[in-house]
């Protein structure tokens, strides 16, 4: 990834008037993923209660929260999701407080019926890491 890339938020694959819809969300997370997410977007993100349809997610992931609801806010986040948008669960990086291990996101994803992707570095306490339903690709 370039570092331009990550400025501008690209990473995530959301483009201008996407809806953004965010999960998970604690006084933790990283306002600057948040602010660049806005900025390229041009839209305020959305909470997870917003009940329509939405062009993306985020989902701020923490070791110590129950796997089993990562499980099920993933299928919750996917179920509103238009045209199988991007859908990133977005983690402290190893080291970090917070940070689970490589398998949790993995298997909560495989439990939802998604695939995670490599983590990808989004800030510098975060990963990100992009998820695709089974026979799905981008």
């Amino acid at each position: 990834m370039n570092q331009t890339a990550s400025d501008n938020a690209e990473e995530f694959g959301f483009r201008q008037g996407d809806l953004i819809q965010e999960w998970l969300w604690d006084d933790d997370v990283d306002d600057s993923i948040r602010e660049k997410i806005e900025k390229l977007t041009n839209e305020d993100l959305v909470d997870e209660e917003y009940d329509s349809a939405v062009d993306g997610a985020i989902i701020w992931w923490r070791d110590g929260d129950d796997e089993d609801e990562l499980s099920d806010t993933i299928v919750d986040a996917y179920a509103v999701l238009g045209d199988d948008g991007p859908l990133w669960v977005l983690t402290p990086k190893p080291g970090r407080e917070g940070a689970p291990s490589p398998s949790t996101v993995q298997n909560a994803a495989k439990t939802a019926g998604m695939n995670a992707a490599t983590p990808l570095t989004v800030s510098d306490d975060w990963n990100g890491i992009l998820l695709r339903a089974f026979g799905k690709g981008r």
